[in-house]
């Protein structure tokens, strides 16, 4: 593009800091403008139980300060822009800047930004897994038409309403394990950025200003429409492109808008105003991390306008811009339909965890690949869940079982049965996660360690297995480390089968000491020879989602997929 002659330069350079990967996020602190370089404090639910996980020229360091070496694995991720999977290979050796949208922060979150949150988490864990030190940039929107309205219907600061909901989102991260990332700007945090980025898309011709509003023309950057494989012709005003019978082409997009009464506003060379959606992110990843760095993320559907947009804009600003791989994670479908308020089909991600663990939604939304769509319905959720209280329940009773042995007197060797089972284990999931995040190849994998380890605890043939706590030692930090990486690994595995138990009670709409008078109920009934009475209560425990154990030591209960749903499924045509 002759037109551009001068590059934009990001007023804030930011200098990287490595992320250590943890298992658990407990609590992180957020610095606003008066620190521009955010910092992130998280702590490790259990503090005995850390796990620093690194590939390739490191290694896996669990709590005991013992150290496994791990394989190297060439990460191959889809590109948007090329619709291929490619090799990951980052600008700078060692060194990844990943940029991911954030939310418009006027509203609780759904589990569509659940999905996209959780996704690059994973993203962000993996990298460091592997050894790199990242740079995760992920902004706020605190300054949108969407804030100003709920804003004005609530009689509420639109600044002051956008930061609340930060924090709830910030709460919602929280729940869901996903890291705090390197740094989180906020657009009202960041106008000089976007004011001198929109001054040097004017200055090198790629826009043009109409009483106060800038505009980008699109007939300036030939390339507009690469990354959506949409031609010019195609984008008609009207359909996600804002009518505006002054602009030069129905497709222009604004990157400034003049100021409207009663609408927060900012000063700037064109008059008082505010900036359009798409400029923001291309201002605020410059100043973070540069005009050329490796990753760019966000949900399927902001590959246009949104993405589109931001390509063509930073490259108006500096002819150099340049992001390496664009990534996309899948919508979610509620039901097989479309997630949508009209609908009546919309649940925020509080609405799932008052029924439900909120690892439980994590496990959900990574048993599926991220580019896929996902289908959210109470099947596939409590599938989830019962599948995570089975894990959780599997390296509890390892620990239990830990607890009751002296450490010091374990061996430094394993059987060869269970070395051959991790050895498949480990090259299973570092195989699957390095082929563009496989997470549901990663999970599936985990079937055949805990297998092991439950055969290892409760038959007969295992219990009498040589070095048996030594197998179910290695087995279980295996696992953990696995977990790590996919962020599921609970402050403890008893406070987290609790938890489940709970949410568990809540759905059956029933309390503890309930479930145990039907124990007792049905206790008496065995005793008196009352078979069908006693399989009645238990068949109605099970319709509800609880499940009764029998043992020569009494009769305990744990949640279990309702009896209920599976009759439905056999019923549905």
């Amino acid at each position: 593009m002759a037109t551009l002659l001068k590059c934009y330069k990001p007023l804030l350079p930011f200098q990287s800091r490595k992320m250590p990967i943890v298992a658990a996020v407990d609590s992180f602190r957020y610095y606003s403008r008066s620190r521009l370089r955010a910092r992130c404090v998280s702590t490790i639910g259990n503090s005995k139980s850390k796990v620093d996980i690194k590939v390739g020229n490191a290694s896996a360091v669990d709590g005991d300060g013992t150290e496994t070496e791990l394989k190297k694995q060439q990460l191959w991720l889809h590109n948007t822009m090329s619709k291929q999977k490619e090799l990951f290979i980052p600008k700078v050796p060692g060194k990844v800047g990943m940029y991911v949208c954030g939310v418009t922060a006027y509203d609780l979150s759904h589990i569509g930004h659940a999905r996209v949150y959780v996704c690059f988490d994973v993203l962000y864990r993996y990298l460091n897994y592997l050894g790199y030190e990242v740079n995760y940039v992920r902004n706020f929107t605190d300054v949108d038409d969407k804030i100003i309205a709920r804003a004005n219907e609530l009689g509420e600061d639109p600044i002051k309403l956008s930061r609340r909901f930060c924090e709830e989102f910030h709460q919602d991260m929280t729940y869901l394990h996903c890291l705090p990332p390197s740094v989180e700007p906020r657009v009202s945090d960041h106008m000089p950025h976007i004011i001198d980025m929109i001054q040097q898309i004017l200055d090198n011709g790629c826009a043009y200003r109409i009483n106060g509003d800038v505009y980008f023309s699109v007939e300036k950057f030939p390339e507009y429409g690469t990354l959506s494989g949409r031609k010019l012709e195609d984008n008609r005003a009207g359909e996600r492109v804002a009518v505006d019978t002054r602009k030069k082409h129905p497709a222009d997009f604004a990157l400034w808008k003049t100021a409207k009464e009663g609408e927060p506003f900012w000063e700037s060379p064109w008059g008082p105003g505010r900036p359009g959606w798409h400029i923001e992110c291309s201002a605020m990843s410059a100043a973070y991390l540069g005009y050329s760095f490796d990753i760019h993320g966000g949900g399927m559907d902001l590959v246009f306008p949104h993405h589109e947009n931001e390509i063509a804009q930073s490259c108006a600003a500096c002819r150099k811009s340049n992001i390496t791989y664009w990534i996309h994670n899948g919508f979610v479908n509620i039901d097989s339909q479309k997630m949508s308020k009209s609908l009546g089909n919309f649940f925020t991600i509080r609405q799932v965890i008052d029924l439900y663990h909120p690892l439980a939604l994590r496990l959900f939304l990574i048993g599926t690949h991220y580019r896929s769509p996902i289908n959210y319905t109470i099947v596939q959720i409590e599938s989830a869940s019962d599948r995570l209280f089975y894990i959780y329940q599997a390296l509890d009773d390892c620990q239990i079982l830990f607890s009751q042995h002296d450490e010091a007197s374990w061996k430094d060797s394993i059987p060869a049965e269970t070395a051959n089972c991790i050895d498949k284990f480990q090259d299973e999931v570092l195989s699957s996660i390095s082929d563009d995040l496989h997470t549901p190849v990663a999970l599936a994998a985990m079937s055949d360690p805990l297998k092991l380890i439950n055969d290892l605890l409760h038959t007969r043939k295992g219990k009498k297995q040589a070095l048996r706590i030594e197998s179910l030692a290695a087995l279980e930090k295996t696992i953990r480390n696995v977990l790590a990486v996919l962020g599921l690994v609970p402050a403890s595995y008893a406070e987290a089968l609790h938890e489940l138990r709970e949410k568990a009670l809540k759905r059956a709409k029933l309390t503890d000491d309930q479930v145990h008078q039907k124990i007792a109920e049905r206790d008496t009934a065995r005793k008196n020879k009352e078979y069908d009475r006693s399989d009645v209560i238990r068949k109605d425990l099970a319709a509800v989602g609880i499940a009764l154990m029998d043992s020569p030591e009494g009769t305990t209960w744990r949640p279990a997929f309702p009896l209920g749903l599976e009759e439905e499924q056999v019923a549905a045509p």
